[in-house]
């Protein structure tokens, strides 16, 4: 008699499906900052995830909400070093790095033009706006940001549901020199029905730049690793021109 052995059901969990995309650029995963990771060790076990999911630079990106998590170099540097040099005592090959993502708000502009922002690379610029009702200066913010030398990526515009009944508002962006940047979950109907259907839509139309985990936490955590159940966005995820790789060289191989 012949006993076949049974599949372990974490075989799945890790399929490199992200190796495409090669680089995160949109997290929480400096520790007791922001809303996202609280800790050194759950930071490193993020980390080592992402990489045994395909992924080898990891660009992380601290809330700075003036009035909630009043962030900046001075108070991401230590926590985010603690991480690093954890990474290197435990031989991780991740290329680990900072920006942020900020909140355009009434506070947005007055920091955009008393100090020097923290970006992805040395034009790349994370922002995002309120999910209530874009700042009526949005525009605005965006062109000056555009005149003193930065490139924005708005993030999770298919998450703002005020434009999912003015979809040319998305054609006003990508005119304008603003990448859009999907969330990875949003794919999966993390977030709602209605918000998978604005990301695949935008997917569809081409509009999408970035790719991001938004990594906060455990949940998170868990449902990205269950995409590699998930065949046809795996395959969506090898094949869409994400340009998220480009960022493991310099910023003039971005179009």
């Amino acid at each position: 008699m012949f006993f076949f052995r049974k599949k372990s059901d974490n075989t799945s969990a890790h399929i490199p499906f992200l190796a495409g995309i090669e680089t995160d650029i949109h997290s929480h995963l400096v520790p007791a900052v922001d809303d996202g990771v609280q800790d050194v060790e759950t930071s490193v076990h993020f980390i080592e995830t992402l990489h045994e999911l395909g992924i080898k630079k990891v660009i992380t990106t601290p809330h700075i909400i003036v009035d909630r998590y009043p962030n900046s170099a001075e108070t991401i540097s230590a926590p985010f070093q603690q991480v690093k040099e954890a990474l290197k005592a435990k031989g991780s090959p991740v290329s680990f790095h900072h920006a942020a993502e900020y909140y355009m708000d009434e506070y947005f502009e007055e920091l955009m033009k008393s100090s020097r922002l923290l970006t992805l690379n040395e034009e790349l610029l994370l922002v995002e706006i309120s999910f209530m009702c874009a700042p009526p200066q949005l525009h605005q913010w965006l062109f000056e940001l555009s005149a003193q030398g930065y490139r924005p990526i708005l993030a999770h515009p298919e998450r703002y549901n005020y434009y999912h009944q003015q979809t040319d508002e998305y054609m006003t962006f990508k005119q304008r020199g603003c990448y859009l940047q999907i969330n990875l979950l949003s794919l999966t109907g993390y977030y709602g029905k209605h918000i998978q259907k604005a990301a695949e839509w935008l997917i569809d139309q081409q509009m999408v730049d970035f790719i991001g985990t938004d990594l906060h936490h455990e949940k998170h955590l868990q449902a990205i690793k269950g995409i590699a159940k998930d065949k046809k966005l795996v395959k969506l995820l090898e094949t869409y021109p994400f340009k998220n790789n480009t960022l493991t060289t310099t910023s003039q191989a971005i179009k």
